[in-house]
């Protein structure tokens, strides 16, 4: 779920899948104590090239949040191919939106030294999530539960490397890691944590842990009376969801303990109550940790022995950065590097000095758009309170995109929580 970017990945599926004769599976082509995956990393989500069926590889997200294999769109899994044994309609996070997809089994995923066998994909009809915008590379599916389910894998966001290990192959916990039981329930880990609220209370909450959502704590209030808003908090956009876009806000904790390890001014997420709130209340699950808290650590998650080892990463001891400019960058989805202005806050840097929504963005201090990454781009608005920003926009006439107006921007970063 990132909220920095208004994106939030949280896809509730509700469906089983067929089962086999045969057993499905990620396994080691050959026989080894493990073998290592490099990752590509974007503000801490898990990005890795998959190839279906031995098509053209293609970027996946690797997501602890999420059941099923996800493919983004039919039409992608046409060209790829696929068949599909019956079609289906998901519940949107309005609650009433339907959102059709498709069941297309028995695939194989590849993934260099591991290949998932008889893997079971659920295909959007349309790709309604549009992570590239947010991301900045094309993402094109999910790798959900199955990736995780039999064998020990460590992640390293430091070096940015997933270790796939055999099943027996740590037994023990490895120097300087902390282990922490973890439950495995429908298929998503969760944990429990000890939070301190602003307001001096104490609550230890169940946690999904999801690598697939970039906020760093998420914190559903309708599931405790306990959970209370801190005093200071922007009220935004907290991202987009299959079917509707999410509403909340954000906020900081005093602390957040888990495996023996504290963050201090952790940035929260509080979403508004939604369509999907029962689930969370019946399962007793109070909210997530996302990748921005977990991209702090090095993890192995051990689905087979419900345990979750931890150990501080290089970047643990980082503050918690939240945007200072007030805008909200997305990228235009083509081959292009073209980015715009998708969101701009009230009583924020960027409003105050004068820039829209939709507004393109033609350079920022000087620097083209094409020269930079979603990530840098990032990094630079929540960087450094008082850095100025000079940007400069290409303002379009309505729709008519041969009417446009080009203007220079400066506005100074500013905190704003």
């Amino acid at each position: 779920m990132q909220l920095r970017f208004g994106f939030v990945l949280s896809i509730l599926v509700f469906f089983q899948i067929s089962c086999f004769a045969q057993v499905p599976g990620f396994f080691m082509k050959e026989e080894k104590r493990k073998v290592i995956i490099p990752f590509y990393s974007s503000n801490s989500l898990i990005i890795v090239p998959v190839s279906i069926n031995g098509n053209t590889p293609l970027n996946f997200l690797v997501d602890t949040g999420v059941r099923a294999n996800i493919l983004f769109s039919k039409k992608l899994g046409d060209a790829l191919g696929l068949s599909y044994t019956r079609k289906i309609n998901l519940m949107g996070a309005d609650g009433t939106t339907t959102l059709p997809a498709f069941i297309s089994p028995l695939n194989t995923i590849d993934l260099g030294p591991l290949e998932g066998v008889f893997q079971n994909l659920l295909v959007l009809e349309e790709d309604f999530l549009e992570l590239e915008a947010v991301i900045g590379i094309p993402i094109y599916g999910i790798i959900g539960h199955e990736f995780f389910k039999n064998n020990p894998i460590k992640i390293n966001y430091d070096d940015g490397l997933i270790d796939f290990y055999k099943r027996d192959a740590v037994r023990w916990r490895p120097l300087f890691y902390r282990k922490l039981e973890m439950s495995v329930e429908e298929e998503k880990p969760y944990i429990y944590a000890k939070i301190q609220q602003k307001n001096g209370s104490v609550i230890g909450p169940k946690l999904l842990i999801d690598t697939g959502a970039n906020h760093g704590v998420l914190l559903n209030r309708e599931t405790s009376k306990e959970i209370i808003l801190p005093p200071l908090t922007i009220e935004t956009e907290l991202g987009q969801s299959l079917g509707g876009v999410l509403y909340g806000f954000i906020g900081r904790l005093s602390s957040l303990r888990f495996a023996g390890l504290k963050m201090t001014e952790v940035l929260t997420s509080y979403p508004e109550e939604n369509a999907y709130s029962y689930i969370f209340k019946k399962s007793g699950r109070q909210g997530s940790l996302g990748s921005e808290v977990l991209g702090r650590t090095r993890l192995i998650f051990d689905y087979p022995r419900n345990r979750l080892l931890v150990k501080k990463g290089e970047d643990f001891y980082l503050p918690f950065q939240f945007d200072m400019s007030g805008i909200v960058v997305k990228k235009i989805p083509n081959d292009e590097n073209r980015m715009y202005v998708s969101i701009v806050r009230k009583n924020s840097p960027a409003e105050g000095a004068g820039v829209l929504p939709f507004d393109e963005i033609l350079s920022i201090n000087k620097i083209p758009t094409f020269i930079w990454e979603m990530p840098e781009v990032v990094k630079l608005l929540r960087s450094e309170e008082g850095k100025e920003i000079e940007m400069k926009i290409r303002r379009y006439e309505g729709m008519d995109l041969t009417k446009y107006e080009d203007l220079q921007f400066k506005f100074v970063l500013k905190k704003q929580i």
